[in-house]
């Protein structure tokens, strides 16, 4: 029996019993999908030129 924390609920679960890994159900893996339609995650820019260029290529 491998036990788990949901990230977010941060309730400890069994892996073996969840069909919404890393989530304990799939109630948090849809919260945590809304959190990220709604930008409440992102992922840094560590560079701006990169954005720049990308747009560039794009147009």
């Amino acid at each position: 029996m491998a036990m788990l924390i949901c990230p977010t609920c941060e309730l400890a679960f069994d892996t073996e019993t969840s069909l919404a890994l890393p989530f304990c159900s799939s109630r948090c893996r849809e919260i945590d999908l809304g959190r990220w339609m709604n930008e409440e995650y992102g992922l840094p820019i560590e560079d701006g030129d990169e954005l720049s260029e990308f747009e560039n290529d794009s147009a």
